[in-house]
Protein backbone atom coordinates (compact mmCIF):
# COMPACT_ATOMS: atom_id res chain seq x y z
CA UNK A 1 0.00 0.00 0.00
CA UNK A 2 0.91 3.58 -1.08
CA UNK A 3 1.14 7.30 0.12
CA UNK A 4 -0.14 8.76 -3.39
CA UNK A 5 1.53 12.41 -4.20
CA UNK A 6 -0.63 13.64 -7.14
CA UNK A 7 -0.88 16.86 -9.24
CA UNK A 8 0.65 18.63 -11.81
CA UNK A 9 4.27 18.12 -11.88
CA UNK A 10 4.74 19.99 -15.21
CA UNK A 11 4.49 23.09 -13.07
CA UNK A 12 4.58 22.11 -9.54
CA UNK A 13 7.51 19.41 -9.35
CA UNK A 14 9.43 20.77 -6.72
CA UNK A 15 6.56 21.34 -4.16
CA UNK A 16 5.10 17.94 -4.95
CA UNK A 17 8.80 16.47 -4.89
CA UNK A 18 9.16 17.89 -1.30
CA UNK A 19 6.12 16.35 0.13
CA UNK A 20 7.11 12.80 -1.65
CA UNK A 21 10.52 13.32 0.15
CA UNK A 22 8.99 13.95 3.61
CA UNK A 23 6.61 10.95 2.75
CA UNK A 24 9.18 8.72 2.26
CA UNK A 25 11.53 10.21 5.19
CA UNK A 26 8.63 9.23 7.60
CA UNK A 27 8.80 5.52 6.12
CA UNK A 28 5.81 5.31 3.84
CA UNK A 29 6.10 3.76 0.44
CA UNK A 30 5.21 6.81 -2.17
CA UNK A 31 3.62 6.59 -5.75
CA UNK A 32 4.20 9.77 -7.21
CA UNK A 33 1.61 10.79 -10.28
CA UNK A 34 1.90 13.56 -12.71
CA UNK A 35 -2.06 15.32 -13.81
CA UNK A 36 -0.30 18.20 -15.98
CA UNK A 37 -1.32 18.59 -19.16
CA UNK A 38 1.83 19.92 -20.51
CA UNK A 39 5.07 17.73 -21.16
CA UNK A 40 6.91 17.30 -17.74
CA UNK A 41 10.28 16.86 -17.39
CA UNK A 42 9.86 15.76 -13.53
CA UNK A 43 10.51 11.87 -13.17
CA UNK A 44 7.42 10.29 -11.51
CA UNK A 45 5.83 7.14 -10.88
CA UNK A 46 2.84 7.39 -13.22
CA UNK A 47 2.56 9.84 -15.97
CA UNK A 48 0.22 11.91 -17.34
CA UNK A 49 0.32 10.11 -20.17
CA UNK A 50 -0.56 7.10 -18.43
CA UNK A 51 -3.29 8.46 -16.31
CA UNK A 52 -4.67 10.50 -19.38
CA UNK A 53 -5.45 6.92 -21.16
CA UNK A 54 -7.83 6.39 -18.38
CA UNK A 55 -10.39 8.93 -19.87
CA UNK A 56 -13.31 7.33 -22.06
CA UNK A 57 -12.29 9.16 -25.47
CA UNK A 58 -8.49 7.53 -24.49
CA UNK A 59 -5.57 9.89 -23.65
CA UNK A 60 -6.04 12.39 -27.16
CA UNK A 61 -9.29 13.73 -25.35
CA UNK A 62 -6.75 15.29 -22.24
CA UNK A 63 -3.21 15.70 -23.75
CA UNK A 64 -3.63 17.42 -27.26
CA UNK A 65 -6.53 19.94 -25.94
CA UNK A 66 -5.58 23.96 -26.99
CA UNK A 67 -7.84 25.17 -24.33
CA UNK A 68 -6.02 24.37 -20.99
CA UNK A 69 -9.31 24.92 -19.06
CA UNK A 70 -10.84 21.79 -21.39
CA UNK A 71 -7.60 20.13 -21.10
CA UNK A 72 -7.63 20.44 -16.52
CA UNK A 73 -11.57 18.80 -16.90
CA UNK A 74 -10.67 16.02 -19.27
CA UNK A 75 -7.51 15.13 -17.04
CA UNK A 76 -9.55 15.01 -13.70
CA UNK A 77 -12.46 12.74 -15.08
CA UNK A 78 -9.25 10.50 -16.98
CA UNK A 79 -8.00 10.60 -12.89
CA UNK A 80 -10.76 9.87 -11.20
CA UNK A 81 -11.25 6.79 -13.40
CA UNK A 82 -7.39 5.56 -13.11
CA UNK A 83 -7.68 6.03 -9.36
CA UNK A 84 -10.69 4.41 -8.73
CA UNK A 85 -8.26 0.99 -10.91
CA UNK A 86 -5.55 1.41 -8.31
CA UNK A 87 -6.22 -1.20 -5.05
CA UNK A 88 -2.85 0.21 -3.42
CA UNK A 89 -4.34 3.19 -2.16
CA UNK A 90 -3.38 3.52 1.03
CA UNK A 91 -4.03 7.32 1.10
CA UNK A 92 -3.35 10.72 -0.79
CA UNK A 93 -1.86 13.88 -0.64
CA UNK A 94 -2.15 16.93 -3.32
CA UNK A 95 -1.00 20.00 -4.00
CA UNK A 96 -2.37 22.99 -6.17
CA UNK A 97 -4.11 26.27 -6.92
CA UNK A 98 -8.04 26.61 -7.78
CA UNK A 99 -7.30 24.86 -11.02
CA UNK A 100 -5.39 21.84 -9.40
CA UNK A 101 -7.72 21.52 -6.35
CA UNK A 102 -10.20 21.16 -8.84
CA UNK A 103 -8.56 18.31 -10.64
CA UNK A 104 -7.49 16.40 -7.56
CA UNK A 105 -10.85 16.82 -5.82
CA UNK A 106 -13.17 14.44 -7.77
CA UNK A 107 -10.47 11.43 -7.53
CA UNK A 108 -10.45 11.99 -3.81
CA UNK A 109 -14.31 12.23 -3.72
CA UNK A 110 -13.98 8.70 -5.31
CA UNK A 111 -11.82 7.02 -2.67
CA UNK A 112 -13.67 5.42 0.01
CA UNK A 113 -14.65 6.92 3.55
CA UNK A 114 -11.61 6.33 5.86
CA UNK A 115 -9.05 6.08 3.03
CA UNK A 116 -6.84 9.28 4.08
CA UNK A 117 -7.08 12.64 2.14
CA UNK A 118 -5.09 15.69 2.43
CA UNK A 119 -5.40 17.97 -0.16
CA UNK A 120 -3.10 21.53 0.32
CA UNK A 121 -4.92 24.04 -1.51
CA UNK A 122 -4.52 27.95 -1.86
CA UNK A 123 -8.97 28.12 -2.53
CA UNK A 124 -9.09 26.08 1.17
CA UNK A 125 -10.13 29.14 3.38
CA UNK A 126 -13.05 29.74 1.53
CA UNK A 127 -16.36 27.82 0.54
CA UNK A 128 -14.47 24.38 0.02
CA UNK A 129 -18.05 22.73 -0.17
CA UNK A 130 -17.59 21.82 -4.04
CA UNK A 131 -14.37 20.18 -3.03
CA UNK A 132 -14.69 18.20 -0.46
CA UNK A 133 -18.34 17.07 -0.90
CA UNK A 134 -19.60 14.34 0.89
CA UNK A 135 -16.17 12.90 1.63
CA UNK A 136 -14.13 13.26 3.94
CA UNK A 137 -11.18 14.95 2.54
CA UNK A 138 -8.75 17.25 4.72
CA UNK A 139 -8.70 20.54 2.87
CA UNK A 140 -5.40 22.74 4.15
CA UNK A 141 -4.80 25.92 3.39
CA UNK A 142 -1.48 26.97 1.65
CA UNK A 143 -0.93 30.18 3.16
CA UNK A 144 1.53 31.58 0.07
CA UNK A 145 0.38 30.29 -3.14
CA UNK A 146 1.86 26.53 -3.81
CA UNK A 147 4.89 28.00 -6.18
CA UNK A 148 8.16 27.40 -5.22
CA UNK A 149 9.64 26.31 -1.77
CA UNK A 150 10.16 29.01 0.88
CA UNK A 151 9.94 29.28 4.41
CA UNK A 152 6.39 28.93 4.67
CA UNK A 153 5.59 26.42 1.80
CA UNK A 154 8.29 24.16 3.14
CA UNK A 155 6.43 24.13 6.76
CA UNK A 156 2.84 23.88 5.32
CA UNK A 157 3.85 21.47 2.89
CA UNK A 158 5.12 18.99 5.32
CA UNK A 159 2.53 19.18 7.47
CA UNK A 160 0.69 17.78 4.95
CA UNK A 161 3.04 14.98 4.25
CA UNK A 162 3.34 14.17 7.87
CA UNK A 163 -0.74 14.60 8.79
CA UNK A 164 -1.14 12.12 5.93
CA UNK A 165 2.01 10.05 7.16
CA UNK A 166 0.17 9.52 10.64
CA UNK A 167 -3.00 8.21 9.29
CA UNK A 168 -1.85 5.61 7.04
CA UNK A 169 0.85 4.63 9.72
CA UNK A 170 -1.50 4.90 12.52
CA UNK A 171 -4.55 3.03 10.92
CA UNK A 172 -4.35 -0.16 12.36
CA UNK A 173 -4.04 1.13 15.55
CA UNK A 174 -7.83 2.54 14.64
CA UNK A 175 -10.29 0.25 16.47
CA UNK A 176 -13.11 -1.42 14.37
CA UNK A 177 -15.46 -1.62 16.56
CA UNK A 178 -18.43 -4.25 17.35
CA UNK A 179 -20.02 -6.65 14.63
CA UNK A 180 -23.35 -4.67 14.65
CA UNK A 181 -25.03 -3.97 10.81
CA UNK A 182 -24.57 -0.28 10.19
CA UNK A 183 -28.00 1.40 9.45
CA UNK A 184 -28.06 5.02 7.97
CA UNK A 185 -30.49 7.49 9.40
CA UNK A 186 -31.60 11.45 8.53
CA UNK A 187 -32.52 13.89 10.66
CA UNK A 188 -33.04 17.40 11.33
CA UNK A 189 -33.85 19.10 14.69
CA UNK A 190 -37.39 19.27 13.65
CA UNK A 191 -37.43 15.21 13.66
CA UNK A 192 -35.06 14.83 16.29
CA UNK A 193 -37.60 12.86 18.69
CA UNK A 194 -38.09 10.20 16.10
CA UNK A 195 -34.90 9.60 14.89
CA UNK A 196 -33.51 9.42 18.53
CA UNK A 197 -36.12 7.26 19.51
CA UNK A 198 -35.67 4.80 16.28
CA UNK A 199 -32.04 5.04 17.50
CA UNK A 200 -32.80 3.67 20.96
CA UNK A 201 -34.64 0.70 19.53
CA UNK A 202 -32.11 -0.32 17.08
CA UNK A 203 -28.78 0.35 18.53
CA UNK A 204 -28.65 -3.10 21.05
CA UNK A 205 -28.89 -4.86 17.13
CA UNK A 206 -27.62 -2.12 14.83
CA UNK A 207 -24.37 0.39 14.56
CA UNK A 208 -26.81 3.80 13.73
CA UNK A 209 -25.52 6.28 11.74
CA UNK A 210 -27.01 9.75 11.83
CA UNK A 211 -26.92 11.90 9.08
CA UNK A 212 -27.88 15.63 8.98
CA UNK A 213 -30.09 16.49 6.16
CA UNK A 214 -28.23 19.58 5.19
CA UNK A 215 -27.59 18.32 1.74
CA UNK A 216 -24.07 16.77 1.80
CA UNK A 217 -25.75 14.80 4.78
CA UNK A 218 -27.57 13.31 2.45
CA UNK A 219 -24.93 12.90 0.27
CA UNK A 220 -22.74 11.57 2.58
CA UNK A 221 -24.82 8.40 3.82
CA UNK A 222 -25.97 7.93 0.15
CA UNK A 223 -21.91 7.60 -0.72
CA UNK A 224 -21.99 4.97 2.36
CA UNK A 225 -24.63 2.93 0.24
CA UNK A 226 -22.86 2.57 -2.76
CA UNK A 227 -19.67 1.59 -0.69
CA UNK A 228 -21.13 -1.28 0.87
CA UNK A 229 -20.83 -0.11 3.87
CA UNK A 230 -24.43 0.25 5.12
CA UNK A 231 -27.52 -3.02 5.51
CA UNK A 232 -29.85 -0.53 5.06
CA UNK A 233 -31.89 2.81 5.67
CA UNK A 234 -34.19 4.73 7.54
CA UNK A 235 -34.54 7.97 5.16
CA UNK A 236 -36.57 10.03 7.81
CA UNK A 237 -35.69 13.08 7.02
CA UNK A 238 -35.95 13.73 3.15
CA UNK A 239 -36.10 17.86 3.60
CA UNK A 240 -33.43 18.15 1.62
CA UNK A 241 -35.61 17.96 -1.30
CA UNK A 242 -37.45 20.74 -0.81
CA UNK A 243 -34.74 22.49 -0.76
CA UNK A 244 -33.56 21.23 -4.02
CA UNK A 245 -37.07 22.18 -5.56
CA UNK A 246 -37.83 25.54 -4.06
CA UNK A 247 -34.20 26.88 -4.07
CA UNK A 248 -32.99 26.84 -0.47
CA UNK A 249 -29.54 26.41 1.05
CA UNK A 250 -29.42 23.01 2.16
CA UNK A 251 -30.65 21.03 -1.48
CA UNK A 252 -30.27 16.93 -1.90
CA UNK A 253 -27.90 16.04 -5.23
CA UNK A 254 -30.14 15.66 -8.24
CA UNK A 255 -29.17 11.89 -7.94
CA UNK A 256 -30.76 11.67 -4.45
CA UNK A 257 -32.39 8.11 -3.54
CA UNK A 258 -29.94 6.88 -7.18
CA UNK A 259 -28.40 4.74 -4.65
CA UNK A 260 -30.98 2.87 -3.12
CA UNK A 261 -32.20 2.06 -6.84
CA UNK A 262 -28.52 0.84 -7.70
CA UNK A 263 -28.04 -1.12 -4.42
CA UNK A 264 -31.61 -2.31 -3.88
CA UNK A 265 -30.35 -1.69 0.03
CA UNK A 266 -33.47 -2.48 2.13
CA UNK A 267 -35.53 0.98 2.46
CA UNK A 268 -37.87 2.80 5.08
CA UNK A 269 -38.33 6.28 4.08
CA UNK A 270 -40.64 8.99 5.58
CA UNK A 271 -42.05 13.06 4.55
CA UNK A 272 -39.81 14.22 7.42
CA UNK A 273 -39.48 18.38 7.10
CA UNK A 274 -40.54 18.43 3.85
CA UNK A 275 -43.30 21.55 5.26
CA UNK A 276 -40.02 23.81 4.97
CA UNK A 277 -37.53 25.75 2.90
CA UNK A 278 -34.34 26.98 4.46
CA UNK A 279 -32.52 30.00 3.88
CA UNK A 280 -29.92 32.20 5.77
CA UNK A 281 -31.11 35.02 8.14
CA UNK A 282 -34.06 37.02 7.47
CA UNK A 283 -32.92 38.81 5.23
CA UNK A 284 -31.48 36.85 2.98
CA UNK A 285 -34.89 35.55 1.70
CA UNK A 286 -35.46 35.96 -1.79
CA UNK A 287 -37.65 38.52 -2.58
CA UNK A 288 -40.77 36.75 -4.17
CA UNK A 289 -40.63 34.51 -1.05
CA UNK A 290 -41.02 37.61 1.43
CA UNK A 291 -44.85 37.45 1.79
CA UNK A 292 -45.04 33.77 2.66
CA UNK A 293 -45.10 31.98 6.02
CA UNK A 294 -41.71 32.34 7.28
CA UNK A 295 -40.41 31.10 10.34
CA UNK A 296 -37.28 32.11 12.12
CA UNK A 297 -35.11 29.11 13.56
CA UNK A 298 -32.04 30.99 14.60
CA UNK A 299 -30.10 34.50 13.53
CA UNK A 300 -28.81 32.12 10.13
CA UNK A 301 -31.62 30.35 9.42
CA UNK A 302 -35.29 30.87 8.11
CA UNK A 303 -37.81 28.92 7.79
CA UNK A 304 -40.39 29.08 4.83
CA UNK A 305 -43.88 26.81 4.72
CA UNK A 306 -44.10 25.46 1.50
CA UNK A 307 -47.32 25.53 0.06
CA UNK A 308 -49.94 22.84 -1.58
CA UNK A 309 -48.50 23.11 -4.99
CA UNK A 310 -45.14 22.77 -3.87
CA UNK A 311 -45.42 19.66 -2.05
CA UNK A 312 -47.42 18.17 -4.71
CA UNK A 313 -44.21 18.29 -6.80
CA UNK A 314 -42.57 17.57 -4.05
CA UNK A 315 -44.65 14.42 -3.96
CA UNK A 316 -44.21 13.26 -7.46
CA UNK A 317 -40.43 14.23 -7.44
CA UNK A 318 -40.38 11.10 -4.65
CA UNK A 319 -42.22 8.93 -5.99
CA UNK A 320 -40.51 9.27 -9.40
CA UNK A 321 -37.34 8.30 -7.83
CA UNK A 322 -38.96 5.49 -5.57
CA UNK A 323 -40.89 3.68 -8.51
CA UNK A 324 -36.57 3.08 -9.89
CA UNK A 325 -35.86 1.29 -6.29
CA UNK A 326 -36.68 -2.24 -6.90
CA UNK A 327 -35.47 -3.48 -3.19
CA UNK A 328 -37.55 -3.41 -0.47
CA UNK A 329 -39.06 -0.33 0.23
CA UNK A 330 -41.60 1.34 2.88
CA UNK A 331 -42.55 4.73 2.53
CA UNK A 332 -44.23 5.79 5.54
CA UNK A 333 -46.64 8.67 5.64
CA UNK A 334 -47.38 10.71 8.73
CA UNK A 335 -50.96 12.50 8.89
CA UNK A 336 -50.58 14.07 11.70
CA UNK A 337 -47.69 16.33 10.12
CA UNK A 338 -44.22 16.01 9.04
CA UNK A 339 -42.21 18.19 11.65
CA UNK A 340 -42.33 19.22 15.13
CA UNK A 341 -43.89 22.74 13.93
CA UNK A 342 -46.14 21.17 11.57
CA UNK A 343 -47.91 19.71 14.49
CA UNK A 344 -51.46 21.06 15.79
CA UNK A 345 -51.14 24.73 16.93
CA UNK A 346 -47.90 24.95 15.30
CA UNK A 347 -46.26 27.61 12.98
CA UNK A 348 -46.34 24.97 10.23
CA UNK A 349 -49.15 23.05 10.66
CA UNK A 350 -51.24 22.88 7.59
CA UNK A 351 -52.68 20.28 7.24
CA UNK A 352 -54.36 20.85 3.30
CA UNK A 353 -50.55 21.37 2.54
CA UNK A 354 -49.78 17.60 3.85
CA UNK A 355 -52.61 16.20 1.96
CA UNK A 356 -51.02 17.82 -1.34
CA UNK A 357 -47.95 15.74 -0.35
CA UNK A 358 -49.77 12.59 0.46
CA UNK A 359 -51.91 12.09 -2.52
CA UNK A 360 -48.83 12.76 -5.26
CA UNK A 361 -47.38 10.22 -3.71
CA UNK A 362 -50.40 7.70 -3.97
CA UNK A 363 -51.11 9.25 -7.04
CA UNK A 364 -47.27 8.65 -8.57
CA UNK A 365 -45.45 5.32 -6.40
CA UNK A 366 -46.33 2.28 -8.32
CA UNK A 367 -47.15 0.23 -5.90
CA UNK A 368 -46.16 -3.10 -5.04
CA UNK A 369 -45.37 -6.40 -2.64
CA UNK A 370 -42.17 -4.63 -2.44
CA UNK A 371 -43.00 -0.83 -2.84
CA UNK A 372 -45.32 0.36 -0.55
CA UNK A 373 -46.53 3.54 1.16
CA UNK A 374 -48.34 3.27 4.78
CA UNK A 375 -50.51 5.91 6.25
CA UNK A 376 -50.44 6.29 9.60
CA UNK A 377 -52.37 8.51 12.07
CA UNK A 378 -49.71 10.40 14.02
CA UNK A 379 -47.05 13.23 13.84
CA UNK A 380 -43.61 12.07 13.07
CA UNK A 381 -42.31 12.73 16.19
CA UNK A 382 -44.83 10.32 17.35
CA UNK A 383 -43.58 7.46 19.25
CA UNK A 384 -45.76 5.45 17.51
CA UNK A 385 -44.77 6.58 14.45
CA UNK A 386 -41.04 5.74 15.35
CA UNK A 387 -42.30 2.01 16.20
CA UNK A 388 -43.95 1.79 12.92
CA UNK A 389 -40.40 2.71 11.09
CA UNK A 390 -38.55 -0.11 13.30
CA UNK A 391 -41.45 -2.33 13.01
CA UNK A 392 -40.99 -2.12 9.17
CA UNK A 393 -37.19 -1.95 8.79
CA UNK A 394 -36.97 -4.88 10.68
CA UNK A 395 -40.00 -6.45 8.66
CA UNK A 396 -37.52 -5.80 5.19
CA UNK A 397 -33.52 -6.38 6.69
CA UNK A 398 -34.43 -9.31 7.90
CA UNK A 399 -36.44 -10.98 4.96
Amino acid sequence: MKAYVVGTFDTKGAELGYVAERLRAAGCDVCTVDLGTRSGTVRVDVTAQEVAGHHPDGADAVLIQDDRGRAVGAMSVAFERFIQSRDDVAGMVGAGGSGGTALIAPAMRALPVGVPKVLVSTVASGNTAAYVGPADICMMYSVTDVQGLNRISRRVLANAAHALAGMIRRSSSIPEGDDRPAVGLTMFGVTTPCVQAVVKALEDRFDPLVFHATGTGGQSMEKLVDSGLLAGVIDVTTTEVADLLMGGMFPAHAGRLDSIARTKLPYVGSCGALDMVNFGALDTVPAHYRERNLYVHNPQITLMRTTAEENARMGAWIGAKLNECHGPVRFLIPEGGVSLIDAPGGPFHDPDADAALFEALERTVNQTKDRRLIRLPHNVNDPEFAAALVENFLEIVEA
